[in-house]
């Protein structure tokens, strides 16, 4: 028994004759000396004095027990925090607070790591779209609008998510090595700080991290530039200025090349941009015009996609200044509300603006034979030869662009052959017409190119080459009918053609053409072909032209018939 229910007296107790009990949760012994005893004290026996010692034993171990699960508890709750903190360091975490470390997770994190943390930091994004692209959850993400928005130095940031992981490949591309050097400049300043000891090398143009992870800058000057990466995988992939790239070619051709051995990285395709440039349609078209700014949505590729417009007011670094904002307000009113206002409405120098690959372009379809089929054709040797098929639908009148040939370096010979073997699935024989050009002798003794094709069989003649007219045609073939369908749709086999009629610019001296010094052997091609005024044939007078197995020799030697 317990000394209180045998000597009840000797504790102290409430008005209502219950023990007052201490913080161990055991009654509280009256102070003085015992009722009766003498002043020498307690005469305590041995099965007291040991009962005595075995109740403040086990008092002690549990208040060091208690000691101990609060510490414990205490040490559980920093240890989970720290853990979702680096969970979205790492970025494996996926939450609807985006893919940042934020103040809070700072604050919440163990007292020597947080300070640690605030007298470290090296970048902070600005609130607003610069912090929504760093946290953007969505494969693709374009981050545009007004000049001086922090796109670049977000650029510089956002592949850094994963530079911990060994598998990590970044690649950031602008249009030309001039505007790279000066990403490269910023990067000298910020890599080295977060990641001490990372290498730099200046000819390839590769920062190495400490895990491994590499970043890659490169330059896409022309389309066929993307083929120096070919065979290469990149877990991150960013276009900084996209639209100063004429068309979609090189985005498609990269998002190919998206991929990654390591489950922990999530691959990403990052864009920045101003209003405006050779590409603003094609980009306006991918990101812009599908869904309301901020706002996720599915592309037709199946990626997750997302526009954040950038505002100058958005850079407190420049916004707070003025200087910046009026060098802005004195450019010319177009560019005025591209860069200071991020207007994706004001359109400069496309000379196809109704061009729509959603309109215009259809996948392949078998032919049926009965149609009218024709071709034009634009010779170079040191630029490209183009030839361009195409075929009459009869319901409609609809011309349908289903092949072509884009190729530079080729002789007259070399030509009529690859024209010939590509039209063996053909069932009759493709008239066509042929660059006036062609037919030019240049003092030479042999036969012209146009010559050479007629030996070869090719039912060619001269093509009406009016380009004010030309052009005005297309116009008419690209508007769409009452019936919701444009006289002229080409396969997406047919990038090259694409590509020019989405880029080409008017010419600034005469806005009645497209700029001639731009890539325009497609389009050419093509006035070539519609100058010649296709029209719908019947299937009887098709047979008189079936292709014969002997080569075809004209009589006429001028139109080749």
């Amino acid at each position: 028994m317990k000394d209180w229910e045998v000597n009840p007296d000797d504790y102290l107790k409430d008005k209502e004759d219950n023990f007052v009990l201490k913080v161990d949760g055991t009654p509280k012994k009256r102070g003085g000396r015992k009722k009766g005893t003498k002043s020498r004290g307690y005469n305590y026996t041995r099965a007291n004095q040991a009962r005595m010692a075995a109740n403040k034993s086990v008092r002690e171990k549990e208040k060091l027990i208690a000691k101990a699960e609060a510490k414990l508890k205490n040490q559980k709750n920093s240890l989970k925090t720290s853990k979702s903190t680096l969970a979205k360091i790492d970025n494996n975490e996926i939450s609807t607070q985006g893919k940042v470390v934020t103040e809070d997770n700072i604050v919440n994190l163990p007292k020597r790591v947080k300070e640690e943390a605030l007298e470290n930091v090296i970048f902070k994004p600005n609130e607003g779209p610069q912090t929504d692209f760093l946290a953007a959850p969505e494969t693709d993400v374009l981050y545009g609008g007004a000049a001086g928005g922090g796109k670049s130095y977000a650029m510089l940031v956002d592949p850094l998510r994963f530079a911990h992981r060994a598998a990590h490949r970044a690649l950031i591309l602008r249009r030309s090595m001039p505007e790279l050097r000066e990403l490269i400049d910023k990067s000298r300043e910020l890599y080295p700080q977060a990641f001490p000891g990372c290498k730099f090398r200046e000819v390839e143009k590769i920062w190495t991290f400490p895990s491994g992870a590499k970043l890659e800058f490169g330059f896409l000057e022309r389309d066929a530039d993307v083929y120096r990466y070919q065979g290469q995988a990149y877990s991150w992939i960013g276009f900084d200025e996209i639209t100063h790239l004429n068309t979609e070619f090189s985005w498609n051709y990269l998002a190919s090349r998206l991929r990654t051995t390591d489950s922990l990285i999530t691959p990403y395709m990052r864009c920045t941009a101003n209003p405006g440039g050779a590409g603003a349609t094609w980009v306006k078209k991918r990101y812009v015009n599908p869904s309301e700014p901020n706002e996720s949505f599915v592309g037709k590729d199946g990626l997750t996609r997302r526009f954040i417009p950038a505002r100058l007011e958005d850079n407190p670094y420049l916004s707070t200044d003025g200087r910046y904002e009026q060098m802005l307000k004195a450019l010319p009113e177009v560019q005025r509300k591209q860069l200071l206002e991020g207007n994706w409405d004001i359109t400069e120098g496309a000379a196809f603006t109704e061009f729509d690959v959603e309109v215009h372009v259809i996948p392949p379809f078998e032919i049926p034979i009965g149609w009218e089929r024709l071709k034009g054709i634009d010779y170079g040797y040191a630029s490209e030869s183009s030839c361009i098929w195409g075929c009459v639908d009869p319901s409609d009148g609809t011309l349908i662009i289903y092949r072509e040939l884009y190729r530079k370096g080729l002789t007259g010979e070399m030509l009529a052959q690859m024209i010939t073997n590509m039209e063996l699935e053909d069932p009759f024989s493709v008239q066509g017409v042929l660059d006036t050009a062609a037919w030019n002798r240049t003092g030479t003794t042999g036969p012209t190119v146009g010559e050479t094709l007629q030996r070869a069989g090719h039912k060619l003649r001269r093509a009406d080459k009016n380009r004010i007219q030309g052009k005005i045609q297309i116009h008419e073939y690209l508007r769409v009918q009452p019936s919701g369908r444009p006289k002229i749709q080409i396969f997406n086999s047919c990038p090259n053609l694409i590509r020019e009629l989405q880029s080409i610019p008017l010419d600034k001296s005469n806005p009645e053409d497209v700029d001639t010094h731009a890539p325009d052997h497609a389009y050419d091609a093509l006035r070539y072909l519609i100058m010649s005024r296709p029209k719908v044939n019947d299937i009887f007078s098709q047979f008189r032209h079936m292709r014969m197995e002997q080569a075809y020799t004209p009589v006429d030697s001028e139109f080749g018939y």
